[in-house]
């Protein structure tokens, strides 16, 4: 036998045995081999894992240069006028919601969806498996501005003994969950915070700060057969026209109240109508009338405009109404399949000017706050529609707590159940919150 001699050092790492040439050879070409491979694999593991990040760079960039073409040649007018920090030192005000949705994954997200102790598990997207992350990535850039930085201490101290309330429905609560969310982790200390279930009232406190943050169930602002947060039937509504008490009695002593009533008024189907209950039962005086939903939602909107004007102290309590949160139930508006919404979606939709949401509910709920302007009293809406209409990857599609257990039919077919009408957190309303953060310490 040929005497092995002492191990020597390859690249200062790695020793290998001496051994006669052939043999010697043939090892090192198959160590160099192994090396070259493994780092071929390594390599392209690496790129697979990058490449859907950049295609969504790339496009973005695009993206960046059409719309700033178009700013530039003036085809782009603010929809609403809004203030940031430049405010106070009397730069001109920029509308918030233009703008564009930029890549970004060192400041965003801005929260942890696994560590949020509030979050609900109908929005709480990457822990029901939901793999791809880039919808937690994107951050809104308005045109020639920025939105103020969040600063979840600067918010609990302005609500310092303050009480603020979100009144609506599921889209409601779930900008509700997102500014629980931004604002807990900041309370380090599990003794300072909590959350309190009563019925259709939820209520996270911030204990040092005597500081309340709620979410009130009222879908159609005023009594409805959708009272209930648990039980109800979407596609039949009735209201009751002039019974808005119970509800108003929970936001009465609000400080700042956040309302949000959409998604119920609108139409599942051409045919559908609701009804309007006049009077009641006890008093005999009772009327049931069917009428179309944007005629019952300017009847609870007359409702409400009237009990805030006979209300509301203008000296306390600031108001905000929502804009209307987009679905992405229709695949082929952004040139994708119908039979699957919006399910397999990982990206925004790039093309410039994209709006598919009806205003109408927006224009009317508008005109019908201007009525309490001579009075003093002023409504602001959040004006979240176009900047949430681009982003069909948002959604939790099959990735949330289902409520009620699932049929073989669905689970053989997904998108039958995909949800596209909420939003998985973190994402797209902790901009609607950086926006009522932005006017509650701007405005």
């Amino acid at each position: 036998m040929v005497s092995e001699e002492r191990m020597k050092t390859v690249s200062g790492k790695m020793t290998v045995l001496q051994s006669p040439v052939g043999v010697r050879s043939i090892v090192i070409y198959l160590v160099a081999f192994f090396i070259l491979a493994s780092s071929i694999v390594f390599l392209l593991d690496i790129a697979g894992q990058e490449e859907q990040v950049q295609m969504a760079v790339v496009k973005h960039e695009r993206q960046q240069v059409k719309v700033q073409v178009q700013v530039e040649a003036g085809l782009q007018e603010p929809a609403m006028g809004g203030t940031t920090e430049a405010e106070e030192t009397g730069e001109e005000e920029c509308s918030w919601s233009r703008g564009r949705w930029v890549y970004d994954n060192v400041s965003r997200p801005l929260y942890s969806g696994l560590k949020c102790a509030f979050i609900l598990g109908e929005v709480a997207c990457d822990k029901y498996d939901r793999k791809d992350v880039l919808y937690q990535h994107w951050r809104w850039q308005p045109h020639g501005c920025d939105l103020p930085r969040f600063d979840a201490i600067r918010l609990l101290e302005k609500l310092r003994n303050k009480r603020l309330v979100f009144v609506g429905d599921s889209v409601n609560r779930n900008q509700w969950v997102s500014l629980v969310c931004m604002v807990e982790a900041s309370i380090p200390d599990d003794r300072l915070k909590m959350r309190i279930f009563n019925g259709s009232l939820i209520s996270f406190k911030a204990l040092e700060y005597n500081a309340t943050i709620d979410f009130y169930w009222s879908p159609l602002l005023v009594e409805s057969n959708g009272d209930n947060p648990i039980i109800h039937r979407v596609e039949y509504r009735i209201i009751r026209a002039d019974r808005i008490e119970k509800h108003a009695s929970v936001w009465r002593n609000a400080d700042i109240i956040v309302f949000n009533s959409y998604l119920w008024w609108r139409k599942q189907n051409d045919d559908m109508k609701m009804k309007v209950m006049y009077g009641s039962f006890e008093d005999g005086d009772a009327r049931i009338d069917e009428m179309e939903m944007i005629e019952g939602f300017e009847i609870a909107l007359k409702k409400l405009t009237e009990w805030l004007g006979e209300n509301i102290d203008k000296n306390k309590t600031r108001i905000f109404f929502a804009g209307s949160s987009p679905t992405h139930i229709r695949g082929s508006k952004w040139g994708g399949d119908d039979s699957k919404k919006c399910l397999g979606e990982t990206e925004p939709i790039y093309k410039v000017g994209y709006a598919a949401t009806d205003y109408s509910l927006m224009a009317k709920a508008k005109s019908y706050f201007q009525t309490l302007e001579p009075k003093g009293i002023h409504v602001q809406i959040l004006n979240i529609t176009e900047l949430s209409d681009s982003r069909k990857d948002g959604h939790p599609t099959v990735f949330r707590k289902q409520v009620v257990t699932l049929t073989k039919e669905q689970i053989a077919n997904p998108a039958s159940y995909a949800d596209c009408t909420h939003w998985c957190l973190p994402g797209v309303p902790d901009v609607w919150n950086e926006f009522l953060y932005g006017y509650l310490m701007y405005r």
